[in-house]
């Protein structure tokens, strides 16, 4: 066949394959009214993200998989009292999920299981057709990493990391400001997970929260699983609260990339004093002999290619009140959500912060100001309705999603180079171009939609 022939018809096949997923290229040609969608997990996070769909006329929850059958019949249950048929339910064991993918009633899915399972079903899902929104970790591997691009390139099927913190309403204010050149050129940013999660990774089933001292098979929901990657592994395993908006305020993907990073780690003694402090706990528990590899707190620092440095904290053993520790410092000033004040030379008093609230409201995003009362009562202050609003209408539009596999790649992959930089003493270890070169050219979209 000749090469000319063989790419027309190969582009003819392309567009018709994408065409009957329903998928165009470039102009939106399809619509969709309702989006028909399928949970994976419905656990804690699963739970609470199925209750905020069944409030979105133009969804219809048609599928529900989870290996406990309690927490599949609860959540098929809050379909059915939202108005809707019952679900397709799928509870025989961990690979369960690929019966629900096969369903042709079938749009999206949403995973929100644990960690590990992030890429085999994200991977499973593309193959299938059926657009994915992902709930967030950092990657179990770099080739991890490159699987999900590689099929994400190979499939074209759509994919959003489900990032709330990007949509927070201060952290959207901000990026409204650096848009705006309130800080000058970017210099340095800051942020991280510093969440006391103590009582979330032990407890003993009864009273989840602050409950017990189990975790494994003794534990419950998330005791079940995330504990043990405190007991196996060093590094920062929570990274995209706090990289997500970072990526935004400097373009990640879109004009720069992360070039390396060095980490080092503190020593582990959080999770063993909770247990040993524990009226249910003590010296002699067996759980007080566990040996947790996880520092207390895990200090990242990443280089991009146009600069700027940036600093993350993975801090979720210790006692303290929640924070994600953000700082975006440029030429002509900074924000730090801690002190929750900023200082803009020219403007603030001499060498004396001000209030970021003034500033905070007068600069709100226009997303904000258009759907804050669509978002009151949501999760996370209204953050959840803003993440899952833009991936139902950017599926619906068929537009590219504005968290999308690059982004994805690039923030898990800081989980894996921080545990191989702690091992090497703090060498630096280099960033993988999950785009291939694609980044130099990319222009920003985050937040720039007025609907999403």
């Amino acid at each position: 066949m000749q090469r000319r022939t063989f790419i027309k018809d190969t582009a003819t096949y392309t567009a018709i394959g994408l065409a009957s997923n329903g998928f165009s290229i470039g102009h939106n040609i399809f619509s969709v009214d309702k989006v028909k969608v399928g949970f994976i997990g419905v656990g804690a996070r699963g739970n609470g993200t199925l209750e905020l769909a069944l409030l979105r006329k133009d969804v219809v929850v048609t599928a529900i998989c989870d290996i406990d059958k309690d927490a599949a019949n609860r959540g098929a249950k809050l379909v059915t009292d939202a108005g809707h048929k019952a679900p397709a339910l799928f509870t025989d064991g961990d690979h369960s999920y690929k019966k629900l993918l096969d369903l042709k009633d079938l749009d999206v899915v949403f995973i929100c299981t644990p960690w590990e399972w992030h890429t085999p079903m994200s991977i499973d899902a593309m193959k299938a057709g059926k657009a994915v929104a992902c709930e967030v970790a950092g990657a179990m591997s770099i080739d991890e990493c490159w699987q999900m691009v590689r099929t994400y390139e190979a499939t074209l099927t759509p994919f959003m990391i489900m990032e709330n913190v990007c949509y927070r309403r201060d952290v959207m204010a901000v990026l409204n400001m650096v848009r705006k050149d309130m800080f000058g050129e970017m210099i340095h940013l800051e942020g991280g997970y510093q969440h006391d999660l103590r009582e979330v990774k032990f407890n003993d089933g009864i009273n989840y929260y602050g409950g017990g001292v189990e975790f494994g098979d003794k534990g419950y929901s998330e005791a079940k699983w995330r504990t043990t990657h405190s007991v196996y592994r060093n590094g920062d395993l929570y990274p995209t609260h706090g990289i997500g908006p970072i990526g935004s305020y400097i373009h990640n993907n879109r004009g720069n990339r992360f070039e390396y990073l060095t980490s080092m780690s503190s020593k582990a003694r959080g999770l063993h004093n909770y247990v040993t402090d524990h009226p249910k706990g003590g010296k002699d528990h067996p759980n007080a002999k566990v040996n947790f590899r996880l520092g207390d707190v895990v200090t990242t620092n990443i280089m991009t290619t146009n600069g700027e440095t940036i600093t993350l904290s993975h801090d979720t053993n210790l006692p303290r009140p929640y924070s994600l520790g953000f700082r975006v410092q440029g030429t002509k000033g900074l924000w730090m959500d801690v002190n929750k004040s900023l200082y803009i030379e020219g403007k603030s008093p001499a060498h004396k912060w001000e209030l970021a609230e003034p500033y905070l409201k007068e600069y709100d995003h226009p997303l904000w100001k258009k759907y804050e009362n669509d978002a009151s009562g949501a999760g996370h202050g209204g953050m959840d309705w803003f993440v899952m609003n833009a991936f139902i209408e950017a599926y619906k539009r068929k537009d590219p999603m504005p968290l999308d596999v690059y982004d994805h790649a690039s923030w898990a992959a800081i989980t894996c180079l921080s545990e191989q930089s702690i091992s090497q003493g703090g060498e630096p270890q280099s960033f993988p171009d999950f785009t291939d070169g694609k980044w130099m050219h990319r222009k920003p979209i985050f937040a720039l939609n007025d609907v999403y």
